[in-house]
């Protein structure tokens, strides 16, 4: 098992150019700092390459949760105006990417299976804060959700690299840009919600708790699994 990089909390993920074939897929040369501990096992591509059935109807269900969170911190925080503004979208855009992977799974002849359980996510909820104000518990829950998308970000990643489907590489190209951009939402509202709460320190605390989490995981073709 990799052991959690001690000497940094940042991880680096390049957005390059790629060109597979006749396609040129265009992703800007960025450079996002997710912060993870702990590089998914590339073990785990193997797995999802043996039976990408299976991690295309986990993907679409972990999708339909990602819009379902939104919507329930909508409801949690309707005053924050701005904060429903990006949540809305945020959903949308889950939705939106739902229905994009069943699209997939249906032009390659596979059906969507049930519903999947996201036992990663459940562990990482259970770090939530069950007491504090309702600020520190905004704050908690905006980390929460960052620190979600900055998984699936690299696992992303990591898809874009190992997958042999073309059309999926590039699909997941797209998809890595849109999980960093809710990446920095989260995150930028935490800290703007978050002045009288250590913010950095608290962000700290999810990283390490994850590196934790993750190395249970990656054993499965599921996104989290």
């Amino acid at each position: 098992m990799l052991e959690p990089n001690k000497n940094t909390h940042l991880f680096r993920l390049n957005f390059d150019i790629r060109i597979s074939g006749d396609l040129c897929a265009f992703i800007p040369k960025i450079v996002v700092m997710l912060g993870l501990q702990l590089p998914t096992d590339r073990r785990w591509a193997e797995l999802i390459r043996q039976d990408m059935a299976e991690l295309l109807t986990d993907h679409a269900w972990c999708e339909q949760k990602a819009a379902s969170n939104a919507m329930s911190m909508i409801v949690r925080y309707p005053e924050h105006s701005n904060l429903v503004t990006a949540l809305t979208r945020i959903a949308q855009e889950e939705l939106e990417h739902f229905g994009q992977v069943v699209e997939k799974i249906h032009a390659r002849g596979w059906k969507l299976g049930p519903e999947r359980k996201d036992n990663y996510v459940n562990e990482l909820f259970q770090f939530l804060r069950k007491d504090g104000n309702r600020e520190e518990r905004l704050v908690d829950r905006l980390l929460f959700s960052a620190m979600i998308e900055a998984r699936s970000c690299e696992r992303f990643k990591l898809l874009t690299e190992e997958v042999e489907d073309p059309e999926l590489r590039t699909f997941y190209h797209e998809l890595m840009v849109s999980e960093a951009g809710h990446y920095t939402t989260f995150i930028g509202y935490a800290r703007q919600f978050g002045d009288k709460v250590d913010v950095d320190a608290r962000w700290k605390q999810f990283l390490a708790y994850e590196a934790e989490v993750v190395q249970r995981y990656g054993t499965a073709p599921a996104m989290h699994g």
